[in-house]
């Protein structure tokens, strides 16, 4: 290739649509820190001094911080989707920085509890943004494939569990002692950094249905994590040889950029061959805008009438229209285990439940709601295996709870984008995601209190919390070691 047609193509393939869902799929992938609480949570509680009640205070608001974006959405809505991103960023670094700081001791006097609780809600509403900025654009790009990208982009936070627990044994294990707080450190500066280098890519371009390649480079990602888990449980590895499964973690991670270079090549060529006809690949604006523009501008109170009338469903709607581990005895290294296996179940869920449920509609017209309250049904199971701690349940629990969370979520999600159309879906979004922490204070902080009160208010009583929690909270299973 001639240095200009390199130069060329190198730039159409920083422009392009793939690029941009991979660079989505890797911001994904850093994006789900607060999964892995449960695994740093003792040293909170440990070096701050704290009881139960007060980590359980730190958790809520952590739960807060990932779950309520409307302001994120708000923010998407008039600006580019590289603000979104760099807010997040600067938000990610700034709370989880802090909160490691205070940990570590290197802030004095120690902070209160309030503070800790502000260090940790900004940190984690940094994911609000991520998935804004990234998940809610990428989907805007492939409307007609919104449950296949929100299940491979929802499937790569899943994953995003497993994989920090993956760099961070590398980084600092397994000398480290136990000592989880250079995780914090990990959590803080990472994600930040990738949501940086793609902050010039995300970007709306709409695009056709994406490859079907990049399911399979996830899914081995998945299995090979899958394995690698099992095999750090059952054996003592070195910190050479967690170096070395950090390495295929990052080489797997970059496999999908060998597939946008294959598809943009193709599109290259394309276009050199058909260098008029190449206008026609940019999507041409909808016939409705031409019309609109044309009619006379309604007057205040037929805008006002508009807004409150719902338009049919699947129409855009306004936004004023749409308006525990340690108590069963598990040790840290299993708790560490559990994390990533529910990780990795999770990420099967979320995609085996996003390509399914477009096959299943499209095919033989099932709803998705249908398929949600199957979904949660099979976590019965899994939260009676916890409810009843039953010795070695949690494992096998994670199987359950991981995969039907994980495949409940983006059905969730497309559902709201089929009722209220994609128009303000950056903001409708993250409403869906406000019921989370409210059940959290609800059935957790409160629960606690109350259980406290109650003759027996250990084993039985303590786990049948739990599963209430997990059912109505949609928390993540890990949750339950805190």
């Amino acid at each position: 290739m001639a240095p200009a047609a390199a130069a060329a193509f190198a730039a159409q393939v920083l422009r392009g649509r793939w690029f941009m869902a991979y660079g989505s799929f890797l911001i994904m992938s850093a994006a789900g820190a607060t999964y892995i609480f449960a695994i740093y949570s003792k040293d909170i509680k440990a070096t701050l001094g704290y009881t139960q009640e007060q980590l359980n205070t730190v958790g809520f608001f952590k739960d807060v911080g990932a779950n309520i974006g409307i302001h994120a959405g708000l923010v998407a809505e008039v600006t580019p989707p590289w603000v979104v991103l760099a807010v997040g960023a600067a938000m990610n670094l700034g709370g989880y920085l802090m909160l490691y700081l205070s940990v570590t001791g290197r802030v004095r006097p120690a902070p209160p509890l309030w503070l800790v609780c502000l260090y940790i809600a900004v940190g984690a509403n940094s994911q609000a943004f991520a998935n804004t900025g990234a998940l809610v654009t990428c989907v805007k790009n492939f409307p007609e494939s919104r449950g296949v990208m929100l299940g491979l982009l929802k499937g790569f936070v899943g994953l995003s569990g497993a994989i920090f627990t993956q760099l961070y044994l590398a980084f600092y294990g397994p000398g480290g002692g136990g000592d989880t707080k250079p995780l914090i450190l990990l959590v803080g500066w990472l994600p930040a950094a990738v949501s940086v280098a793609f902050l010039g890519t995300i970007r709306i371009i709409r695009a056709p249905r994406p490859p079907g390649a990049f399911l399979y480079v996830s899914l081995a990602l998945a299995g090979y994590l899958l394995v690698a888990i099992v095999l750090q449980k059952r054996f003592r590895f070195t910190r050479a040889e967690y170096g070395v499964s950090a390495t295929v973690v990052f080489t797997m991670l970059l496999l999908p950029l060998g597939i946008v270079l294959r598809e943009e090549a193709a599109l290259f060529k394309f276009n050199i061959r058909n260098a008029p006809e190449a206008q026609a690949d940019a999507p041409a604006l909808p016939p409705v805008t031409v019309a609109a523009s044309a009619k006379p501008a309604p007057t205040a109170g037929a805008r006002l009438l508009a807004a409150l009338r719902p338009p049919p469903r699947g129409e855009d709607y306004s936004i004023l229209q749409a308006l525990i581990g340690e108590s069963l005895g598990y040790p840290q290294r299993s708790v560490a285990t559990f994390v990533s296996l529910i990780s990795i179940w999770n990420y099967l869920g979320r995609v085996a439940a996003g390509f399914a449920s477009e096959a299943l509609l499209a095919r033989y017209r099932l709803p998705r709601p249908l398929l949600v309250a199957g979904a949660l049904l099979l976590t019965v199971p899994g939260h009676l295996l916890i409810a009843f701690g039953v010795p070695g349940s949690l494992y096998a629990a994670s199987v359950l709870v991981g995969f039907c969370f994980g495949a409940a979520y983006p059905m969730i999600l497309a559902i709201i984008s089929e009722l209220f159309g994609l128009k303000y879906y950056s903001t409708l979004y993250n409403v869906g995601n406000v019921a989370s922490p409210v059940g959290s204070y609800i059935l957790n902080i409160w629960s606690h209190r109350v259980l406290l009160r109650l003759p027996g208010r250990s084993g039985y009583g303590s786990g049948v919390c739990s599963c209430v929690i997990f059912v109505l909270c949609r928390k993540d299973a890990e949750d339950c070691l805190q």
